[in-house]
């Protein structure tokens, strides 16, 4: 398994207080970006705003992969723009949630 396989694995074991789905299959990780030395970079959103781990969810995540082997370091950066909606939602998502 890659380093951002490895990653992706651990993204879906942080999941969205509101929603019973891990961030990254809802689709709230906008970008990933691992290098060669493993410092990784993400771009994330949340469901709104005013989600009540909005502080604490980056800080999770950010803990999460530094923890993977092969990482040397990790920045989490928040970002409301594009705004996620629930169109966004990936198809096996919907699934899961019933929505198709």
């Amino acid at each position: 398994m890659t380093l951002e396989q490895q990653i992706i694995a651990v993204l879906r074991t942080v999941y969205d207080p509101e929603i019973p789905l891990s961030i990254y299959d809802l689709g709230l990780v906008y970008e990933l970006n691992v290098d060669a030395s493993g410092r990784v970079r993400i771009v994330m959103t949340l469901t709104t705003p005013h989600c009540p781990v909005a502080e604490a969810l980056p800080q999770t995540v950010k803990s999460k992969v530094s923890e993977v082997p092969g990482v040397s370091e990790v920045q989490v950066e928040l970002t409301w723009d594009p705004p996620w909606t629930m169109e966004k939602l990936p198809e096996t998502a919907r699934l899961q949630l019933g929505l198709l």
